[in-house]
């Protein structure tokens, strides 16, 4: 995210704004922050998943988005824009430009995000108290992190690896890692050259 200098802004005009606005904006507060153009890897790997789920989904009741829809933290006054969303809740049907109440999120991850990723916003996250399941997939290498809310309303973490089937408890999901990555391609830096490497 890149910061905007303009001075604080109402969530009712951020919305409004946002509408028509060329570039995305996460809001925090009242400020808001531009967001940065994703990678191959990364629109490959939430398109992957998005379309393992919304084919996995129809006709259940729920309702999954990739990257343009906002998580809506009223209690905090936050709207970030997950890469991937999913809602079961009536009540979400609601709201155009935004959901309230997800049972699933998921971001997909790289260097530069990953501290923020992990520990502020999935902070701020854990204030939707319909929320399930945070996953964060790594998009430089094969790894995807699930931390899952227990019977104790504590965040346990399940971490998956190559050649491992993920499960998502929130929707009673199952798929091989291997089709999340479906035709990513790591970059992989030596001392002489960059060799891509295609799954």
């Amino acid at each position: 995210m890149i910061a905007n200098s303009q001075p604080y802004m109402a969530r009712e005009d951020y919305l409004e704004a946002e509408k028509n606005s060329l570039i995305k904006h996460e809001y925090i507060q009242g400020e808001i922050y531009a967001m940065v153009g994703a990678s191959d890897a990364h629109v490959t790997i939430a398109g992957n998943l998005f379309a393992l789920l919304r084919n996995y989904l129809r006709g259940k009741g729920c309702r999954v988005y990739m990257a343009d829809m906002k998580a809506d933290i009223e209690i905090l006054d936050i709207y970030y824009y997950p890469d991937v969303i999913v809602t079961c809740d009536p009540r979400d049907r609601e709201f155009q430009y935004f959901k309230r109440y997800p049972k699933l999120i998921v971001e997909v991850i790289f260097p530069e995000t990953e501290g923020f990723d992990r520990g502020k916003k999935f902070e701020d996250y854990r204030h939707l108290d319909t929320l399930e399941e945070y996953v964060l997939i790594a998009q430089d290498r094969i790894s995807v992190e699930c931390f899952r809310k227990n019977s104790e309303g504590l965040w346990v973490l399940y971490p998956y690896s190559s050649g491992q089937e993920i499960y998502l408890e929130s929707l009673d999901f199952r798929c091989s890692i291997t089709d999340i990555y479906e035709e990513v391609e790591f970059q992989v830096t030596t001392e002489s050259d960059r060799n891509w490497v295609s799954l």
